[in-house]
């Protein structure tokens, strides 16, 4: 009898143990998985947002729909300027501007050019692939779909609402636009307690639970919840 007392005692001591290191560990590792995970999904919601304000840039509103924003980037171009050679301080004191410089150089006269100190200096606008200009190396026409979903979820999308209608103070109407990702998209495959205890804490706080860049309710600057 006292040999099963032992052995219980032994095995009550052992699943304490065991339960207490837990209680300690398990919050630690979900903050690390979660960490972890937040760094590629606010990228993938930085992206979003370049693609937003391009697309806002060009067509006056944002857009709720993805497939709208991914067709877009497939086929808009970008204006972009190449430059080669800067001006000088004694030249900027001397009343030479970027665009009088740019004036002078097209104009093709090599006296003037050369008498302003321009030898060299180039500003040429070319239009490239939207694509390449906001995601070079990164997506292709094959992969932009996926800008659309949440990583480490189950194929989810990001949600994407737009309020186009927004009026400030002053009368002016101002477009507005959030992409976001709940914790339940992307965390509930780690630990469904501490996912809970997650999104208890930032609702008390009123909070969303998860990620967001943006806001429809009020102009933030496209800012995300997390800068």
């Amino acid at each position: 009898m006292k040999t099963l007392i032992k052995i219980l005692l032994s095995i009550s001591i052992i699943l304490l143990t065991y339960f207490c290191v837990m209680s300690i560990v398990t919050p630690i590792q979900f903050e690390e998985t979660k960490s972890e995970r937040e760094i590629v999904i606010i990228q993938r919601l930085i992206d979003i947002r370049k693609a937003q304000v391009e697309y806002r840039d060009q067509k006056g509103v944002y857009t709720d729909k993805f497939e709208d924003l991914i067709q877009f980037l497939k086929s808009a171009k970008k204006k972009s300027v190449l430059k080669e050679g800067s001006l000088s301080d004694k030249q900027l004191e001397a009343g030479l501007t970027e665009a009088k410089a740019a004036k002078i150089v097209r104009s093709g006269n090599r006296a003037e050019i050369m008498a302003n100190g321009l030898d060299g200096f180039r500003r040429d606008t070319a239009y490239v692939s939207m694509l390449e200009a906001l995601y070079p190396e990164k997506f292709t026409e094959e992969t932009i779909d996926q800008i659309a979903i949440i990583p480490f979820s189950k194929n989810e999308k990001f949600e994407l609402e737009v309020n186009n209608d927004y009026t400030n103070s002053n009368n002016i109407k101002i477009p507005l636009f959030e992409a976001k990702a709940h914790f339940k998209a992307y965390l509930n495959d780690v630990n469904h307690q501490e996912m809970l205890n997650a999104i208890d804490i930032q609702e008390k706080l009123d909070k969303f639970p998860g990620l967001k860049v943006g806001s429809v309710i009020e102009p933030n600057n496209n800012a995300g919840n997390w800068e």
